[in-house]
């Protein structure tokens, strides 16, 4: 039987990288230093994807390069994650501690290369370090759910996952805050090397740091198992990876999850990407304050993540909350897209802040209603796959806005994120609340089977009521 006391908190040494004392759920006191160190290195790497975005005019000019070379410095980071997402699934193989330190020394790494671009004739170099940036992200997309999992009770898995998306969020806030600050549009390429090799190195310093806190606080996992659903979760063996994604094509639930999921979060990369140019084309001179909505709309997602989080460890409403988060980004880009050229700045502060709630907030909602779809598949699997969508959805989407915005303005541009945010909508209301995690949480486990059908392919239910893995006899 399992001593189950989910409300029991173990101390800092209980942590290890030992395997799981199965008998006894509890706690452990290091699972917010973990989420935390994980949330700030996230808020390392998604900076430094947003900041040549969010000062597009100023790089062009100090490369002599066109924007949209510019634009593809951000292009990158979901360009190179469709290819390398096997790397992703290494967090089942290896472990949380590995790709964290994996993640964190990659991002380290790409920041200071980039104080070796600070002359306009090395462009390349700088393209090298945002590649290795976009290298680290690979290792970085995937593990919020994980992390939440394996380290926090049932009772507050969706909270820990938002602080863990949230760290992303917060870094692209400060994306869009800081460069416009600490590097001015000045003519004298000089003085903005100076100014750019400020911003570098400060973000250098950070991400150094930040890396020497993930060898000290990340641990593999808790000595104890946090929740039910954890302890029967059988362990995913590499062979087990290419059976694990056919059974999650084969759920329809979660195939409508990843496009609507993609839709949004790629309407969201393209948005990011391309705000300053649409600002810039309507308010010109206003570097800094299109950066400032930038930061008003990832703030005010950020305040959107941190309820959508906590509302969902109460209510448990997977469904019904995405599909009404879901639907007011759609309201607050119709809105944004008719106000963006009415010359009051005071309006896109409010129209991208409001909608900014709900676009962003949208995010963690998505990690933690695949993970409920799809359980007991490994989440580094399920996250793998949700995160694919997005970066497809988010080339697509900038490269066509960017066309769009050339030729028939800001206006047009948004209007065809609207289009395909519609179609989000209705593809979220066609997902089944199938919340299987939850049923784990909430019942004893012999009767989960006939509740949302038999365990997937090569697992059952033991006699104690535990998934394990069975080796079925050869027809």
């Amino acid at each position: 039987m399992v001593n189950e006391d989910p409300n029991q908190q173990e101390g800092d040494d209980s942590s290890s990288s030992g395997p799981e004392d199965l008998s006894v759920i509890k706690v452990s006191k290091r699972r917010w230093a973990v989420v935390l160190v994980f949330s700030c290195y996230s808020m390392c790497n998604a900076f430094q994807w947003i900041q040549y975005a969010s000062i597009n005019n100023i790089f062009t000019n100090f490369y002599g390069v066109t924007a949209f070379a510019i634009d593809w410095l951000s292009l990158c980071y979901m360009l190179i994650y469709i290819p390398l997402l096997p790397l992703a699934w290494l967090l089942e193989k290896f472990g949380l501690r590995t790709i964290a330190l994996t993640g964190s020394v990659l991002n380290c790494l790409g920041a200071w290369v980039k104080l070796g671009s600070l002359k306009p004739h090395l462009f390349p170099v700088t393209v090298l370090g945002q590649v290795i940036c976009s290298v680290a992200q690979v290792f970085i997309l995937g593990m919020p759910s994980r992390v939440a999992s394996v380290w926090f009770g049932a009772n507050e898995v969706s909270t820990a996952c938002s602080i863990a998306v949230l760290g992303n969020q917060l870094g692209i806030a400060i994306g869009f805050l800081v460069p416009p600050v600490l590097v001015p549009n000045i003519q004298d390429r000089d003085k903005l090397a100076y100014h750019i090799s400020i911003m570098f190195y400060i973000i250098g310093g950070v991400a150094t740091l930040l890396f020497i806190l993930v060898i000290i606080v990340f641990k593999e996992k808790p000595k104890h198992p946090p929740s039910r659903a954890q302890s029967q979760k059988p362990a995913l063996t590499s062979s087990d990876a290419l059976s694990a994604i056919i059974r999650l094509f084969k759920n329809l639930n979660f195939v409508l999850l990843v496009i609507s999921y993609g839709l949004n979060a790629g309407a969201f990369y393209a948005l990011s990407t391309l705000l300053n140019r649409m600002v810039i084309l309507h308010y010109p001179g206003e570097e800094v304050n299109a950066g400032r909505i930038g930061l008003t709309m990832t703030i005010a997602g950020i305040l959107g993540t941190v309820i959508t989080g906590i509302w969902l460890d109460k209510t448990k409403t997977y469904k019904e909350t995405t599909l009404v988060v879901y639907i007011m980004t759609l309201v607050g880009m119709v809105v944004y897209t008719f106000t963006l050229n009415l010359a009051h700045l005071w309006v896109v502060f409010i129209t991208t802040g409001t909608m900014g709630i709900f676009m962003t907030g949208y995010l963690p909602l998505g990690f933690e209603f695949a993970v409920e779809l799809t359980y007991p598949e490994p989440e580094a699997v399920s996250a793998g796959l949700l995160n694919v969508c997005p970066q497809v959805f988010g080339i697509m989407f900038t490269i066509s806005q960017d066309q769009i915005i050339g030729k028939y303005g800001a206006m047009p541009a948004n209007i065809f994120l609207c289009v395909f945010l519609t179609l989000g909508v209705v593809l979220t209301a066609f997902i089944k609340a199938d919340l299987r995690r939850q049923k784990v949480n909430g019942k004893n486990p012999k009767n989960c089977s006939s509740s949302w059908g038999l365990p997937p392919d090569g697992l059952a239910w033991n006699s104690e009521g535990v998934m394990d893995r069975v080796l079925r006899p050869a027809t």
